[in-house]
């Protein structure tokens, strides 16, 4: 009997992660597509996503320590209808956007988005962390990496193969209108997560956060082949939304793209996540948990190389798919790795701080985007300079997969 047929609980949580992974994937779209209908200024468009990102950096830690204190069921709760709430905002927002903005209140515009993405990404942190740390509640531990398995496939296909072509289309329609749908999918999963009914963990004994803060650090300084992961995710992480960052005017002035062709090319992204989801726990079972990682540290240069050179949409479909699926396949494996071997009590710092280094690379990567290619501009041209983010992270990704082959030990 299958895992979504036989745990309720699991069923649960699967489906909360599915409508919540919706909205996020319209609004991966909508945010910076949103960003480029006020301004054309990739520094601009930068600091939308590095205000995104930026909690990942800010927040991990802390968000460690509440997690490990406070009810995990209840977090997710609150964090889904704080972003519905704060997508109410965007809305607000849109609403007294005027067609064509004068110069001199594109900053103003620009800043207020960065304010709700900010905090979106805020309540994100608190809720993503609350949902992985709760997982290994509700499925056993020999069912971990099906579970990872198909809640990443799940996401997938919802936040990138779904969402982000359904944005396309309803951006086009009217503005709002993305941004209304994801209202209503933070909404629906707040209410999903309501109904599982998670066993209940004994009180943690509350100290200052700063000491049990410390405790999750002394662990994963006791593990150095965890503290290498994270620190290797994090450099990958920081190459992939440079790379994404700036695909948005990629799409548009070099692959000539509108809002819906832009969602479908991400769909190329989410079609290798579904398959990764689907194939890479048999992959990881087949291969093994070290050789897996260096299969994915071989494929991740490939996506910037690509890129970097090609002008054909259907090639820089096809960089996607292969970046998505290596994405999938190292999730799956240290995803679970990760959860197996931390003790429940300190699972959510832990990986909290798992994060920090792993995901708090990400802001420095929307900016270094931006930085970049205002830096080429002037010397190498428009098209040059939007291509050179993909140039430096192809020679950042080459250096880190060869690390990886030689240092990774699992």
């Amino acid at each position: 009997m299958s895992l979504l047929s036989s745990n309720r609980n699991y069923r649960l949580l699967f489906s909360a992660s599915a409508i919540s992974n919706l909205g996020d994937g319209v609004s991966a779209l909508a945010f910076p597509w949103l960003a480029t209908l006020i301004t054309r200024d990739p520094t601009l468009i930068a600091f939308v996503a590095f205000a995104t990102r930026l909690p990942w950096l800010l927040f991990s830690l802390p968000a460690g320590v509440i997690t490990d204190r406070g009810d995990r069921q209840r977090l997710m709760v609150m964090a889904d209808l704080l972003r519905l709430l704060l997508t109410a905002g965007v809305i607000a927002l849109i609403s007294i956007l005027p067609d064509l903005p004068p110069d001199h209140s594109v900053n103003w515009y620009i800043l207020a988005l960065c304010g709700l993405a900010f905090l979106l990404g805020s309540a994100e942190v608190v809720r993503d962390n609350a949902a992985q740390t709760a997982l290994p509640s509700v499925v056993a531990a020999g069912d971990l990496e099906r579970a990872n398995g198909q809640i990443w496939s799940i996401e997938q296909i919802m936040g990138s193969f779904i969402g982000p072509p359904l944005a396309g289309l309803l951006i086009a329609y009217a503005v709002p209108a993305p941004f209304a749908l994801d209202a209503v999918t933070f909404a629906v999963a707040a209410w999903v997560v309501w109904l599982i009914v998670v066993p209940p963990r004994s009180a943690p004994l509350r100290r200052s956060m700063w000491v049990e803060t410390k405790e999750g650090f002394k662990w994963l300084v006791q593990h150095p082949k965890l503290m290498r992961l994270a620190i290797m995710l994090g450099v990958s992480n920081m190459l992939t939304v440079m790379a994404l960052t700036i695909l948005v005017l990629f799409s548009q002035e070099i692959l000539g793209m509108t809002g819906v062709g832009h969602g479908l090319l991400l769909t190329a992204g989410a079609a290798g996540g579904v398959v990764g989801g689907l194939a890479c726990p048999n992959i990881a079972a087949r291969l093994g948990p070290e050789r897996s990682l260096q299969v994915v540290l071989c494929l991740f240069p490939v996506m910037f190389i690509v890129i970097f050179l090609t002008s054909n949409v259907w090639v820089v479909a096809f960089a996607l798919f292969i970046e998505m699926f290596a994405a999938l396949l190292w999730n799956v494996v240290t995803v679970s790795y990760r959860q197996r071997l931390i003790p429940d009590g300190l699972l959510g710092r832990v990986n909290s701080i798992y994060r920090f280094f792993g995901w708090g690379m990400m802001p420095v990567g929307a900016l270094l985007a931006g930085y970049v290619v205002s830096m080429a501009e002037p010397q190498l041209g428009r098209e040059l300079a939007l291509r050179t983010p993909y140039a430096l992270a192809s020679c950042i990704a080459v250096l880190l997969a060869a690390y990886g082959l030689l240092r990774l030990r699992l």
